[in-house]
Order: structure tokens, then C-alpha cells, then sequence
């Protein structure tokens, strides 16, 4: 055993030291917490850095792609000539034990028709910017039909964010990414990699050093809400495709539930998207004064730029921009932006082809068209493309369809040195797996429409015609030609064959096609009768089919005790038309003794300016039917003629508070006699004469109009008057209380909770609450009621159809029009509606 003998004066050495020691590391303690914190910020400050220059250079990208996604991006920016994009507001959502939102006279006598925002735009119903439409926490499809202008919307709000503008309120620091479904590699195998695609095509445009960024930068947005989808092309897809992309959109929302997103539809085919919580909203087509002011600007922008240019100096001589404006106003009527747009570059390029709407398509596909290009080579490419249902289009597949129009081609580049390249396999960018790639065609006739901007180069080995309306112009001179337009019958339903079939009866007799969709139309959505009501307007007046289809459409125009929202659409339909002979028919119905047929008809007499109808409309102001008489008024004003402005301002003057009231809303929509008869009706003593104008002036978004509201809102001696122009202030200061809201769970509705203990139930968390919903529905207390609809669309099982039904058939117009707008969403989102008679109604 060993003994160890300790030496003292070592041991209180070492004491010493340790003491000293540790004393020195307790004194050092915040002097390394403070260099530990101040490594970590320089480390976040350096990867902030990193994220900040990320993301400036995203937004700067962003924004230069944005200014040039529109048709003349090759003369002007968007932001240049852009009229701005605004979304018909929807019917408000009722809720039980809240005061109603304020609605105007226009709101409450137009019947919402989004399918056909046309009769909107001739009345200036309300309406959202795209920023005030997202304030309620709700994803947005915007629905339109093609060339109404869904991808300027989408461009225009990107370009907003990018800028990080204050009108987008709330949303001024969100990061826009603005991507085309084409650019997108789908399906996702794995959820996690659910950003994958996204930042694919963001990479595409991205600076390389910044390639290897992306990864965490998009993480870091998605994660804090700050994320702005912008995700166009959807409505130009496929059914099984629009599956595709929503089964990719469900797993986003899922791992990034603050994520906003604005994505573009087509009306009647919304497939998944509703049952997402996506609420679809009415791209507004514009109004005469929009039109007429973008003509003007057209020409403006026209004289300073394009004119100077040397070519434009060498050609023909500009005829004066004052003349041609008149012309191109005198007969733009139901143009859309699309449309117009190519008649006015037409007009002042001088290049078109004739004056027809028709023409102007056929114009912008030869100027954009490679140069001794045959045009049966476009047609035969644009009609496999259809036939084939790939509006996204494999190159490779793509040459077999146009190959016996590379003879010539081959030729000519033989004899101008540029032979035809065979494609060659693109290398695989950084951190992409060693997968074949195929570079885009960049000669050959495919590489020539790429080059002149017929075609665009989509990242997965896919390539698309420019704008749907050019493919399905083409598509229909092509089935014209070939006589294949009934093999479109047999295909799924979406929107590149429906337009196809659009330009196919445009020149050929499409009546087999009408008497097709006819037969298969039926109630409650009648989606193909509709669908060829828009083939009318560019149609042979002398068109075989024409008659057979005005009288569908008349006959439900005439149905009693279906939603007004219906026949509202085949009134719409005959507005559309452009038919000369609608006027007439508008006038007849407008003398029988329906108040319902009545109101529908004076609202498209006044949608046509029919000058012809003030005497009859005169009359129809004596009716009993409030809803009648404020329609007339409407229309009156549209019609705009001395004539009808003196009867509406002799409604102004002695009509009852009603009708007063009516006369001045609908004055503010005539920016000339009608806003002057406004400002005179202040300066009169009458009481009831002031609070009507004081309504109009609500109606007016000028700076003038909100003096004069906010002088009268203090001022005034009567208070009936100041209350009135206080409630028109705080609706106009609160418009985006008309935005959809994203809905409470059943299980935390405090109205259908209070209902449901009513019943002595609750509601369990997470359940859909089916049942009580159905009981609501059939309650007796009608706000209960109207609140239920919203929450029912999202299980449109039989049941719940059935009641759907149950309601829209029972002798209340607000509850009627409320479950038809819900089955008319349920239809829009894939779901086969039967006929109501299988469940005894109608």
C-alpha cells in the first residue's frame, strides 16, 4: 500500500492559480456571451444579406417579366398602357347577428352574372382591385373568358409587389412569384420537395450566383406568409391537367398555409380549385369610357414613340390619330381588351386585313407569323395541338404534325446557308439530376414561330402557342378546312375546344355543333347552350343555327320561377350577340305583364343603348315593381340621349325616395350631364332631393365627389342628409368589406354554434357539420339561411344538392338567387349537376 505525501506550499499554489483562474473566467463570462452573440447577429446579417440581395434581385426580374406580358409589349410597357384590372365584387355574405353590408341601388337590381361581367361593365357595378379582393384571407381564381385580360391582372399586381406599392395595403412587402403552369414540372412525387417546381422556373431567369440561393430564400418566404402566387395558365389546361395542378396547390396550401395565391380560370371549368377554398371572381370587361380612353392613350403612346421610329417614317403617311379614334369607338362594342388592342395596332400600323374582329386575329398572327410561312402549316399545328387536348406541346411530336411543310423550309434555308440544325441534348444545370434534356427547337419552322413570338419555349421540353385565342383561331380555320369539327364532340369538355369550335362557326356552318351542345343542355347551369350563345356575335348573320338558338335562349328568358341569375345570362347572351334584331325583341318583352321578364329586359335594352326603347322604358317607370322602375333608371342613363336623361331627371326631381334614389346612382354613372345634374341637385332646398344626390356622389371615385361628401357630412342643416353621406363615406372608405372571407370552421361559427344549442347539439371540432348546415338552410329565419349556403358548397354530396334545390325553387327571390350563385360554383368545380326533376322540382 502506497502512502502519498502532499506538499503544502504546492498545494496553496495551485490553489492560488485555480482561484485566480476561475476568478478571470467569471469576470471574462460576458465578454464571451457578448462575442458569441455578436458572431451570431454578424452571421444572421450575413445571410440577410445574402436573402435581401435574393430577393431584390427577384423582385427586378419579376418586374421586368411583368411589363412585357401583354400583346404590344413590343411598343409599350404594361404599366404604360395598362387600364387597370378590377374584379366584379361579389354578393355579400350574410352573416346572422351582423349589421348587412351597405349596398347600392346598381347592386341591388343587377343579377350577378359572372360568367358574363359584360352587363356589369355596362352599369359600373362595383367593383375590387385585385389588393382589396386578397384583404379578406382568401385564395383567388380570376375567371374571365379568353382576351378579357387574366394574365395583365396577374402582371399587373406582380408588377405592384415587386415595386412594393402602398395599394396593395397589407400586402405591400409580400414577394410576388409569377410563374405559367407550364413552367411548372409537375406532378411532385415528394411533398417536401412541394417548392421544387416553383423554384425550377424561377431559376430559369435567375442570375447564377444566385441559383444556390433560391433554395432558402423561397423556404424563408413560404415560411413567414410573405408569398405572392401568381400562377397563370390554369385556365387554358385540360380537365386531367387542372387535376394535376390543384393536387400540387392542395399539398402548398397544406405546408404553407399563409400563402396567397391569385391564379386565372375560365368560367365553366374550375375543376378543384373551389374545394380548395378558392373564391372566383369576375375579371370586369371595360366599359365604353374605358374603352374609348384606352384608344386614346393607344394613340397618344402611338405618335410619341412608334411613329418617330424610322420605318414608320418611310411608310405610308399616319392617317390624323383624332380621325381614327373615331373610328375605332364608333364599333368596339363587347370587344374584348384583347381585341381591341389588336384593332387599334391595326388601325395605326395600317396593316389590317379588314375591319372585323376576325380580321384583327388574323392581322397579329401574320405579323407575328415567321415570314413565308405557310398558313396551313399554323392551322395544321394549332388543330393537332386540339385534337390532341396538349395546349403544352411536345417539340419533338410537334415536327411530325407540321413536317410536310419543311420542304420548303429546308429549301429556302438551304439556299440561304442556315440548314436545319438537328436538336441537340441540353447539359443539365447545377443540382439537376443527369436527365435527358431537349433543347428548344431554334431552327425549323417550329424555331421560326419561336423566334417571331408565335410560340414560346416552356422549360420542360414544352413549348405553347402565344395566347390561347390565336391557337383556337387557328385551330378553327383548320377544322373549316379538314371538316373535323365533330370529332371535337367525344373530347372532355375545356376551354381550348370550346374555343376552337368558337372561330369554326365564325366561318363555317356549325350547326351540327349547336344541335349537339342543345340536346345535352340542360338545368340548372345549361353550360352548353351558353357556351355557343358566345359563337353568335362573330357568326354569319345568315347562319342556319342562329334562329334555333336565339329561341332557347328566349324561351328561358321567358321561364318563370327560375333564379333570375339564369335568365339573366340569356339576356346577357343576346346583348352579346350584337343581332340587330334583339332591340325589337327587348322591347316586346318590355310590354308584357312579367315585372321579372320586364326588369331583364330594360336592363338589355339599356346594355345596347337602344334609343328606340326610351318611350317604351318611360312607360315601364310607372310600373309597381320597384325593382322595374330601378332598372329603368339604368337603363335610361346608358342610353344617354337628351331624351332619356330629362325622364331620369324628372324621376330626380318628383319621383317617390325610391325612385329618386335610383335616378341619382344611375346619374353618376353619365360622367358628363348626368355628374352636372349632381352637383346642381346640392344647391336645391328639397331634403329628399339632396339625399339621392348625395347617393350618386357615393357612386363617384373623383376627388371632387368626396369634398363635396365630407362638406355636406358636416355642414348639411338636415340630418337625414349628413346620415346618408356618412354611410356612403364609410362604405367607400370599407370596400373591401365586399372582399370573400375565408369561412370559420363549423365548430367555431358563433352563429351556427348558437344554432346548433338551439337544436340542444354541438359540433365537434373538424366536423364538417353537414346535417346542422342542412337544417339551417331550411330554418325560417332567412339570414340563417343565406349564412349556411357558403358553408355547403364544399360537401356537395346528393343531399345537399337536393336541398340546393329545395331552396333555389322556394318563393324566396334573395334565397333563390343565393343557391343558385352556389350551385353554379359547385357545377363550375366538376361536379355532374342532374337535371331537378330527378328530385321533383321544376
Amino acid at each position: 500500500m502506497f502512502r502519498f505525501a502532499i506538499d503544502p506550499f504546492s498545494f496553496f499554489i495551485g490553489f492560488a492559480v485555480a482561484s485566480i483562474f476561475w476568478w478571470l473566467v467569471a469576470r471574462a463570462r460576458p465578454l464571451w456571451d457578448e462575442l458569441r452573440a455578436s458572431l451570431k447577429e454578424q452571421r444572421e446579417v450575413a445571410h440577410t444579406r445574402k436573402t435581401t440581395a435574393v430577393e431584390e434581385n427577384h423582385r427586378r426580374i419579376t418586374l421586368r417579366r411583368a411589363q412585357g406580358m401583354h400583346l404590344a409589349a413590343p411598343l409599350f410597357a404594361l404599366d404604360e398602357i395598362i387600364q387597370e384590372p378590377l374584379l366584379v365584387a361579389p354578393p355579400s355574405i350574410v352573416m346572422p347577428g351582423e349589421p348587412p353590408l351597405f349596398e347600392d341601388v346598381i347592386s341591388q337590381t343587377l343579377p350577378y352574372l359572372p360568367a358574363w361581367p359584360e352587363i356589369a361593365a355596362a352599369y359600373h357595378a362595383p367593383t375590387l382591385t385585385l389588393a382589396q379582393a386578397l384583404s379578406g384571407n382568401v385564395n383567388i381564381v380570376v375567371i374571365g373568358q379568353p382576351g378579357v385580360g387574366k394574365t395583365i391582372s396577374l402582371a399587373h399586381i406582380a408588377s405592384l409587389a415587386a415595386n412594393r406599392s402602398d395599394k396593395l395595403g397589407r400586402l405591400q412587402n409580400a414577394v410576388p412569384f409569377l410563374v405559367h403552369v407550364a413552367d411548372l414540372k409537375l406532378p411532385v412525387i415528394e411533398s417536401k420537395n412541394i417548392l421544387g417546381p416553383l423554384i425550377d422556373a424561377t431559376a430559369e431567369s435567375a442570375p447564377l450566383f444566385d441559383v444556390g440561393r433560391l433554395p432558402s430564400f423561397f423556404e424563408n418566404t413560404f415560411d413567414s406568409g410573405d408569398a405572392l402566387l401568381l400562377l397563370d395558365g390554369y385556365d387554358e389546361l385540360t380537365p386531367d391537367s387542372q387535376q394535376v395542378v390543384t393536387e400540387y396547390l392542395k399539398t402548398l396550401i397544406y405546408n404553407f398555409p399563409k400563402t396567397h395565391i391569385i391564379t386565372t380560370g375560365a368560367p365553366e371549368y374550375l375543376d378543384g380549385l373551389i374545394g380548395l377554398g378558392f373564391a372566383p371572381l369576375a375579371l370586369m370587361t371595360w366599359s365604353v369610357s374605358q374603352s374609348n380612353e384606352f384608344i386614346e392613350r393607344w394613340g397618344e403612346l402611338w405618335s410619341k414613340t412608334v411613329a418617330m421610329e424610322s420605318w414608320a417614317q418611310a411608310g405610308p403617311a399616319l392617317v390624323d390619330p383624332i380621325l381614327l379614334n373615331v373610328w375605332l369607338s364608333a364599333d368596339n362594342g363587347n370587344l374584348s381588351p384583347l381585341e381591341l388592342t389588336l384593332k387599334a395596332w391595326g388601325a395605326y400600323a395600317g396593316d389590317s386585313l379588314g375591319p372585323h374582329v376576325l380580321d384583327s386575329i388574323a392581322t397579329h398572327i401574320r405579323r407575328i407569323s415567321p415570314s413565308n410561312t405557310p398558313i396551313a402549316a399554323l392551322e395544321t399545328l394549332a388543330m393537332q395541338v386540339l385534337l390532341s387536348a396538349q395546349p403544352h406541346f411536345d417539340p419533338r411530336k410537334a415536327r411530325e404534325w407540321v413536317k410536310s411543310f419543311e420542304v420548303s423550309e429546308d429549301t429556302l434555308a438551304a439556299e440561304e446557308g442556315l440548314a436545319e440544325e438537328p436538336a441537340e441534348e441540353a447539359p443539365p444545370k447545377k443540382g439537376e439530376k443527369n436527365e435527358k434534356r431537349v433543347a428548344a427547337p431554334k431552327s425549323g419552322l417550329l424555331g421560326k414561330m419561336a423566334a417571331s413570338g408565335l410560340l414560346i419555349n416552356c422549360p420542360n421540353n414544352k413549348m405553347r402557342f402565344a395566347h390561347p385565342v390565336f391557337a383556337g383561331y387557328l385551330a378553327g380555320q383548320a377544322l373549316n378546312e379538314y371538316k373535323a369539327e365533330e370529332t371535337l364532340l367525344d373530347h372532355k369538355d375545356w376551354s381550348g375546344k370550346y374555343l376552337a369550335m368558337h372561330y369554326f362557326a365564325a366561318r363555317g356552318d356549325a350547326s351540327k355543333l349547336v344541335q349537339s351542345l342543345l340536346e345535352f343542355s340542360r338545368m340548372p347551369m345549361h353550360r352548353p347552350l351558353f357556351v355557343a350563345a358566345r359563337w353568335l356575335r362573330d357568326a354569319p348573320k345568315n347562319a342556319p343555327w342562329r334562329g334555333k338558338l336565339f329561341s332557347t335562349l328566349a324561351a328561358i328568358l321567358q321561364t318563370e320561377g327560375i333564379p333570375i341569375s339564369l335568365r339573366g345570362q340569356a339576356m346577357a347572351a343576346f346583348v352579346a350577340s350584337n343581332d340587330p334584331g334583339v332591340a325589337a325583341l327587348f322591347r316586346q318583352f318590355e310590354t308584357t305583364m312579367s315585372f321579372e321578364l320586364i326588369h331583364l329586359a330594360v336592363l338589355g335594352s339599356g346594355a345596347i343603348r337602344d334609343t328606340k326603347a326610351v318611350k317604351v322604358i318611360e312607360h315601364v317607370m310607372n310600373a309597381p315593381s320597384l325593382s322595374v322602375r330601378r332598372a329603368a333608371c339604368m337603363a335610361l342613363v346608358a342610353i344617354g340621349t337628351n331624351e332619356a336623361l330629362e325622364i331620369v331627371a324628372h324621376s330626380l326631381l318628383h319621383g317617390d325616395e325610391d325612385v329618386r334614389r335610383a335616378a341619382g346612382e344611375a346619374l353618376a354613372n353619365d360622367t358628363a350631364e348626368g355628374h352636372a345634374m349632381l352637383k346642381d341637385g346640392l344647391t336645391l332646398s328639397d331634403i329628399l332631393l339632396r339625399r339621392a344626390v348625395v347617393y350618386g356622389l357615393g357612386r363617384i371615385h373623383e376627388k371632387w365627389a368626396v369634398e363635396a361628401l365630407q362638406k355636406i357630412q358636416i355642414d348639411d342643416d338636415q340630418w337625414i342628409v349628413r346620415n346618408a353621406a356618412s354611410e356612403v363615406l364609410d362604405a367607400s372608405a370599407h370596400i373591401e368589406a365586399r372582399a370573400p372571407r375565408k369561412l370559420r370552421a363549423p365548430s367555431e361559427s358563433p352563429w351556427l354554434l348558437e344554432f346548433a344549442s338551439k337544436q340542444g347539439v354541438g359540433i365537434p371540432p373538424g366536423a364538417p357539420a353537414t346535417e346542422m348546415l342542412l337544417l339551417a338552410l331550411k330554418c325560417d329565419d332567412p339570414d340563417t339561411r343565406l349564412a349556411a349556403l357558403p358553408y355547403l358548397k364544399f360537401t356537395p354530396n346528393e343531399g345537399v344538392v337536393t336541398q340546393l334545390y329545395g331552396a333555389m325553387y322556394r318563393d324566396d327571390p334573395e334565397l333563390r338567387e343565393a343557391a343558385y350563385n352556389t350551385l353554379w360554383e359547385i357545377g363550375a368545380s366538376g361536379v355532374k349537376l342532374p337535371h331537378p326533376s330527378q328530385y321533383g322540382f321544376g
